[in-house]
């Protein structure tokens, strides 16, 4: 059954900022519904991030271990990192990628983007595959504490069936390079 379209754009009436941090915006909106009626929207403004989904030579997936202060645990992640301002997305994520890990990339293709939170924030996550990987030295800020490993994609996807990898965008990342894998089969025959 189709819906008839109908203007669904909430408007702005007023804006104010609850709190700012270093990376994060909190937001208080009143909005004008589109029936007519006003609302109250808060949210978090973030500046977008990259993940990189790095294969080897051999099919592994590079992966990180990373403890994550909100919810006091060690996490199983792909490699991210936030965009900084002005700068293009592949940028990003070729920095990340090296200084989280060391290794550099000679092929990169995009896997799209999304959107993890888009209840209470802006946040816009874009997803590469990265292959051609040549080991080197990382480069992690003083903040950064982590273990990389790797893993072949099958395992990562019943670590995720199992719980063990439950970081939401990871386990998309996952998802799409399994899809593209299974388009792509001879992606990592040339190296």
């Amino acid at each position: 059954m189709q819906t008839p379209d109908h203007d669904l754009t909430e408007h702005c009436i007023d804006s104010q900022t609850i709190a700012s941090g270093g990376m994060l915006t909190v937001k208080r909106d009143q909005v004008r519904l589109p029936n007519g009626h006003t609302s109250q929207r808060e949210y978090v403004t973030h500046p977008g991030a990259v993940l990189v989904v790095p294969i080897l030579p051999n099919g592994n997936i590079v992966l990180e271990k990373q403890f994550r202060y909100p919810l006091h645990q060690v996490f199983i992640e792909l490699p991210a990192g936030k965009i900084d301002a002005g700068e293009d997305t592949l940028v990003t994520g070729k920095r990340e990628l090296e200084e989280e890990t060391g290794y550099t990339a000679s092929h990169w293709v995009s896997l799209g983007y999304q959107h993890p939170c888009i209840g209470y924030s802006n946040e816009v996550i874009h997803t590469y595959l990265a292959h051609g990987l040549i080991a080197g030295e990382h480069f992690r800020d003083d903040d950064e504490s982590l273990i990389v490993f790797e893993e072949s994609l099958a395992n990562c996807l019943s670590m995720t069936q199992a719980g063990e990898i439950t970081d939401g965008k990871t386990i998309i990342a996952l998802f799409l390079t399994e899809k593209y894998l299974a388009l792509n089969p001879n992606l990592l025959q040339s190296e």
